[in-house]
């Protein structure tokens, strides 16, 4: 009976938010970080997203993000989380562990019982690889003859360009409703490049790009250069929206698979996990301060160019920081997926239906929490034109 109220009042709020005036923002980002099989954290919050009526005007992402990136892009709205779904139950279905589902569930109580199970997960899936997705290499790397692709990594992702080609239109990512940025690394130069509909004709080669991890994943090649995953150089596209493309007002949700605040490490273990969160973090905080900043100096401009003489305007001075500064202003809402202690350092490849149900519930209940607060959809009112909200981190749920 508890059931059945609750699911009714999910379904009278979602006929509310659907109903509801698109926020008074020029663009609406979704902004997706790399971390493997943590990703589904990034389809529950697109799901609360999509349920409050907040489609996205630009997506960008890098690694599993920029896969999560094409299929939202590469479906119209009312697809986008089914087949979201569909691509994360295809990866997850690992028919040697179908039984880590609800018996495993009731069974896993303890940390210690389920460190054991996501182990011998992502240990099944280092060795057979993850159908859909990847499989290992036969005969292996060093037995392929030198200077070939198939000797530079672990794994082939043939799967993958499969899965991708079934679940996402690429002329549909490719006809302007919807911006995309992939984030990738040139192998040669050691570049950091987006991939962008602004530039580009997006294809399947630059979504395996972006997300060619190496040694496990071979580079791609994209006329005549070879790339890897951007998470090489920078794991968060934040960067990118802020400074590239037209200034405009923007609703930036910023969904972070790894947290750079953590514990302090127990056992050899624990190091490797706070390692690999402190990388691949890639100092959101750091980048939303910097931007914090630059957005001050372009408000004061702005302000000061109200305040110059007409007959001054014309000077090149004058055009050069009229150029600079705006009233633009921007929302950036941290949604971040805050580990259990008991999922270690193998959690971004830890495909089992039972952990991707966990953390795609995780991203949704996130998500839901954050747009109870009205403040993150309001435009910002300080000097600055910048807001930041975290609402799980600032306790406020």
């Amino acid at each position: 009976m508890a059931g059945n109220a609750k699911t009714l009042q999910q379904a009278a709020t979602i006929r509310k938010a659907r109903g509801r005036e698109r926020p008074d923002f020029e663009c609406i980002a979704f902004l997706l970080q790399g971390g493997g099989a943590l990703g589904a954290y990034q389809g529950g919050a697109y799901q609360a997203l999509a349920e409050a009526n907040l489609h996205p005007d630009w997506v960008a992402g890098i690694s599993i993000g920029a896969i999560n990136s094409a299929i939202i892009a590469g479906n119209a709205p009312e697809h986008r989380v089914d087949k979201l779904r569909a691509f994360w139950e295809g990866i997850t279905a690992n028919p040697g562990w179908a039984w880590t589902g609800d018996p495993a569930a009731r069974l896993a109580r303890g940390d210690a019982v389920r460190r054991v199970i996501n182990q011998a997960s992502a240990a099944t899936a280092a060795l057979h690889g993850v159908p859909g997705f990847f499989a290992p290499r036969f005969p292996p790397p060093w037995l392929q003859p030198q200077g070939s692709i198939e000797a530079t990594s672990w794994y082939d992702t043939s799967w993958l360009r499969g899965t991708l080609e079934r679940l996402v239109d690429f002329d549909r990512i490719n006809d302007g409703r919807t911006r995309i940025s992939l984030g990738t690394v040139n192998v040669r130069s050691g570049n950091f490049l987006y991939f962008d509909t602004e530039t580009h004709e997006i294809r399947p080669e630059h979504v395996l790009a972006s997300g060619a991890l190496p040694p496990g994943f071979p580079p791609v090649e994209i006329e005549g250069e070879h790339y890897w995953d951007g998470g090489l150089v920078s794991n968060t596209p934040l960067q990118w929206v802020l400074y590239h493309g037209p200034r405009r007002d923007t609703l930036a949700f910023q969904v972070d698979l790894w947290s750079a605040r953590g514990d302090f490490p127990r056992n050899l273990s624990e190091v490797a996990t706070r390692q690999k969160e402190i990388t691949y973090s890639s100092r959101t905080r750091d980048q939303t301060d910097r931007f914090k900043n630059m957005q001050r100096i372009r408000h004061a401009v702005a302000a000061l160019m109200e305040e110059v003489p007409a007959e001054l305007r014309d000077r090149a001075h004058a055009k050069l920081l009229a150029e600079f500064g705006d009233h633009k202003v921007y929302n950036i809402v941290h949604l971040i997926y805050r580990a259990q202690r008991y999922e270690g350092d193998s959690k971004d490849y830890e495909f089992s239906r039972l952990s991707m149900e966990e953390h795609w519930r995780a991203g949704y209940h996130d998500t839901v929490r954050t747009l109870r607060h009205p403040e993150a959809l309001a435009r910002p009112l300080d000097h600055d034109g910048v807001a930041t909200f975290d609402f799980a981190r600032e306790g406020s749920e």
